[in-house]
């Protein structure tokens, strides 16, 4: 058996496990720059508020129900699914991180005489005590049945177990098409037009018929939903082809310093990346651009790429060749709103090969940076950077709403104080 769990309105649940106040009141969190809605508390749901509304939109709704509003805080965020994660390894060794606020894992042999849903009880309330976080939890013969049973269980109560056939019967033919994981808008429409309505009126197409018009993948998703497992757990997230850091600036700018800082930054945090998951860059790309939507301004979009003399994940060849690029397409005269920095075709740090034209301490380097990100670690980020990266960010992300790091900064570390 595979379990599903899912944490309920993540973002929003991890502000108000630091404020009791925050229970039972509207409360949601906005994207980038303060953008866009990307996280909703239900009562914000019950208000009309839909996902990825712009904040400017529904200020005055904001305003005249008493929203409180916060500012994406990433660290908090990353910190509290990490401690999530954790937690579910606790229950099984094998887990399967699927998105920051989401997991399966597989269900081993249970002891003691314990059912699903008592395990699943488990599960959920040791996440309550430990991290006040609300999650739904839905148990399943495969990946795709634990899907929809999550799916379900957030209709109920928070769990929702398949275990016998009539369950599995009964949970399919209440789950749209669409909403069956593995079957994309396309499919849907298609499926839709051939009476195909329910994950049920799915399974009962035959094989050779799902194959011829839905590949390898259709397949899949039709023999896991009769219950036999065809989607292996991916305990070891594969490594990233490619690498971006990218963003909007909180103000246009026309200060080649201020870009500059910003392509220092993107450019280290790359690097960190690249490290984290022991691989090397072999291209670099950097972009900048001008707001397309502003109409007045003189707009002007560049990039450029360059081949690495010796393929690294080293923050000061990679800040060094970054800014290289952006000295390339920097043009004065136009006000600059996004800037970032690819790396590609990435491959093993072991696997570096030499340039006799290039002269390059590859162990000198990963030693530096070895000690860089030990230290980064130990003491908070940035303790240790380049001094190209700067120090007031003008350009950084407009984040008027922001909540104070708990976890993850001893300066805003969460104050209980004696009435």
């Amino acid at each position: 058996m595979y379990a599903l769990i899912d944490a309920n309105n993540f973002y929003v649940s991890c502000e108000r496990a630091f404020n009791r106040k925050l229970s039972n009141v509207p409360v949601l969190v906005l994207s980038n720059n303060d953008g866009c809605v990307i996280s909703r508390s239900q009562e914000v749901k019950n208000l009309g508020i839909k996902m990825g509304e712009p904040f400017f939109k529904i200020q005055s709704i904001v305003e005249k129900n008493n929203v409180v509003v916060f500012s994406s805080n990433y660290e908090l965020y990353g910190d509290m699914s990490h401690r999530l994660h954790q937690i579910l390894r606790e229950f099984s060794p094998e887990v399967e991180i699927y998105s920051i606020d989401e997991a399966f894992i597989r269900i081993l042999p249970l002891q003691n005489g314990m059912n699903y849903l008592q395990y699943a009880k488990n599960i959920k309330n040791t996440i309550s005590q430990y991290l006040s976080l609300p999650v739904g939890i839905g148990v399943g013969r495969t990946k795709t049945l634990s899907k929809i049973a999550n799916h379900l269980a957030k209709k109920s109560e928070g769990i929702c177990i398949l275990d016998s056939e009539e369950k599995e019967n009964t949970a399919l033919k209440s789950t749209p098409i669409e909403e069956v994981w593995g079957i994309g808008r396309q499919y849907s429409k298609f499926l839709r037009k051939k009476i195909i309505n329910t994950a049920w009126d799915f399974i009962q197409m035959p094989e050779s018929w799902i194959l011829k018009n839905m590949t390898k993948v259709g397949l899949k998703t039709l023999q896991e939903l009769k219950g036999f497992p065809r989607i292996d757990l991916e305990e070891v997230r594969p490594k990233k082809q490619g690498i971006a850091t990218t963003r909007s600036f909180s103000q246009k700018t026309d200060d080649f310093a201020n870009v500059q800082e910003a392509i220092a930054t993107h450019a280290s945090r790359c690097s960190e990346k690249l490290r984290r998951q022991n691989s090397i860059a072999t291209y670099l790309t950097v972009f900048i651009h001008t707001d397309p939507f502003a109409e007045h301004d003189s707009q002007y979009y560049n990039s450029k790429t360059l081949a690495l003399p010796i393929p690294t994940n080293s923050q000061l060849e990679i800040v060094k060749f970054a800014l290289k690029a952006l000295n390339l397409i920097f043009e004065k005269g136009f006000y600059y709103k996004k800037a970032g920095v690819i790396v590609t075709e990435l491959m093993d740090e072991n696997s570096v090969q030499g340039n006799l034209f290039y002269e390059f301490d590859t162990t000198k380097h990963s030693n530096l940076m070895g000690k860089l990100d030990e230290i980064n670690k130990k003491y908070g980020k940035d303790t240790v950077k380049l001094a190209i990266m700067g120090q007031n960010k003008k350009w950084q992300l407009k984040r008027e709403y922001l909540s104070p790091r708990y976890t993850t900064n001893w300066d805003e570390i969460i104050e209980v104080k004696a009435e």
